[in-house]
């Protein structure tokens, strides 16, 4: 993942309702969800709910795929797992930590 990317995906992440939209969506899995569950799910208006998605999916953090007259959107795993890395990837370089590698996380020593 470039540093840009990291940006706009953390941009995309800096709001209330679009990290629990993601967070939800992560939840949900593979599977992912509908905007109508989506939305009476978290209580969001389904206007506000597609603008998120919409700035979540310019960020690459959600795919969507239409099913018939449905839209499924889902967490991009492989994304999230990126940022992941790029955020953690250089925490242990001062030998100051432990890195617990079956979390996939540095800890303090």
């Amino acid at each position: 993942m470039t540093e840009d990317q990291t940006v706009s995906s953390l941009v995309a992440l800096a709001h209330t309702q679009r990290l629990r939209i993601f967070r939800a969506l992560v939840v949900a899995g593979p599977e992912g969800l509908v905007p109508s569950v989506l939305a009476d799910h978290l209580g969001v208006a389904r206007n506000a709910l597609s603008f998120h998605l919409k700035e979540l999916a310019h960020a690459g953090l959600v795919t969507v795929e239409q099913q018939g007259r449905n839209l499924i959107y889902r967490a991009d795993f492989p994304r999230m797992n990126g940022l992941l890395g790029y955020l953690t990837e250089h925490c242990c370089q001062g030998g100051l930590c432990e890195v617990d590698t079956a979390a996939n996380a540095c800890q303090t020593c």
